[in-house]
């Protein structure tokens, strides 16, 4: 079990820094380029386990996936070229990988298990088991199969229309990816729209479909070219760059290439509003998907109120926006968020604990928080639960303490975030 010790800053951060590869982008650029004709060649991909995970499934696949000095080059198979696999397929913590990819194999000629570590093993399943089982997809696991490991057996999928009863982009492209297989046109109708990198990378490759406010369908049966794909940087790793800035005094840090999907800036609107001085420079648009670059100077943040209408646009975020919370003026409620506590770990109870421990005055509520901003942070060992967002958002806290914090078990950051406390160190004008 490893540490990370983490002291005050002693003065501010300034310079320019580049984050991770979205990690959603890369799952579906190797996902589709495995399931395009001919080549796609990915520039900027994630190189957290997470990703890492899944290209080690498309290879298992049959897929040839090169690594270049620029990046990865995917040999896509077609709909219907993959190979039936040798191996159970192992998508390590990856909650995206797993349900994208039953997905897909749901619809191939052959049989698969997918599986992962034993937090993935515990997170549910069924919300993707049932409307493949819907499709005509005959799937098994624990649970009744609402937990991995899935035993797929897969084969001919029919067209669906789907409500799913909460908005999930997991849930959403597990159902389009496997109406790429089905016969007729395949709909998804969320109560609320979710993030839309599939939609937008299908519509990138050229597949037919259309978007009607939070209804998604998609035509079955039709190939595809391969393309290149440019994989912006994770709003969601910069999200603690953007917040380290907005506490830390005096501090001026320049955030280039991020992915500005406007279904995943919620962090950006809730920042806003709590007073954060962010400036975006230079936007364009790379592989279907709107860019920018970020400038965060620090200011004094206030509290907000954050609720479910920006809950799919911020889930990832929201461990950090708790430490920003924690040192703004005044209260932030956040409600309608019951969702983190189906994450990696119960990111609820997680940070409500890890953060009453450093002196934050809070409370826990059954769908989110209520914090009381203007805290003086104390050191102290806190844990991580093997959740990286949780190490991280303690790191960021750990900035403006009062002593040093200390966090244990942090090997999981590499699942999403290899060389964060590198990168860290390099903002620090006076690392200690």
């Amino acid at each position: 079990m490893s540490q990370l010790s983490i002291s005050p800053a002693v003065g501010p951060l300034r310079g320019t820094v580049t984050v991770p590869g979205d990690k959603s982008i890369t799952h579906r650029a190797l996902i589709l380029g495995a399931l395009a004709q001919g080549q796609t060649r990915i520039t900027g991909y994630s190189r957290g386990e997470d990703c890492l995970n899944t290209l080690g499934v498309v290879r298992d696949l049959g897929v040839d996936v090169e690594e270049i000095t620029e990046g990865l080059v995917v040999t896509g198979k077609g709909l219907w070229g993959l190979s039936e696999p040798t191996n159970v397929l192992d998508c390590g913590n990856s909650g995206t990988g797993l349900r994208l990819l039953a997905g897909v194999l749901a619809g191939q000629p052959f049989f698969s298990v997918l599986t992962g570590d034993a937090s993935l093993r515990s997170r549910p399943m069924g919300r993707v088991v049932n409307p493949l089982r819907q499709m005509g997809g005959t799937i098994s696991g624990r649970n009744g199969g609402s937990s991995a490991p899935l035993a797929i057996q897969g084969g001919n999928l029919q067209s669906v229309i789907y409500e799913s009863p909460v908005a999930s982009a997991q849930i959403k492209s597990c159902v389009l990816l496997a109406g790429l297989f089905a016969e007729g046109t395949t709909t998804v109708k969320e109560p609320i729209k979710s993030r839309d990198h599939s939609e937008r990378m299908l519509q990138y490759f050229g597949v037919s479909l259309k978007v009607d406010g939070c209804t998604v369908q998609v035509a079955g049966r039709e190939s595809f070219e391969g393309k290149p794909v440019i994989v912006p940087g994770d709003i969601s790793a910069a999200a603690f760059f953007l917040v380290a800035a907005s506490i830390v005094p005096d501090s001026d840090v320049l955030l280039t290439g991020i992915g500005l999907n406007p279904e995943r800036t919620g962090i950006l609107e809730v920042l806003s509003a709590m007073g954060a001085d962010i400036a975006i420079l230079n936007k364009r648009e790379e592989s279907g998907e709107p860019v920018g670059d970020l400038r965060v100077r620090s200011t004094r943040l206030i509290g907000t109120t954050i609720g479910a209408e920006l809950i799919p646009k911020t889930i990832d975020e929201l461990p950090i926006v708790c430490v920003a919370a924690a040192l703004a003026d005044g209260e932030t409620r956040i409600t309608g968020a019951e969702e983190l506590r189906v994450k990696e770990t119960d990111r609820i109870h997680a940070m409500a604990v890890q953060l009453a421990k450093i002196g934050v005055v809070l409370e826990e509520q059954p769908d989110g928080l209520v914090i009381q901003g203007g805290s003086t942070l104390r050191g102290a060992v806190c844990q991580s639960y093997g959740d990286h967002r949780v190490v991280m958002s303690l790191a960021i806290a750990a900035l403006v303490a009062d002593e040093a914090i200390v966090i244990e078990d942090v090997d999981c950051v590499e699942t999403s975030f290899p060389g964060f406390h590198g990168k860290l160190l390099d903002l620090l004008t006076n690392p200690r």
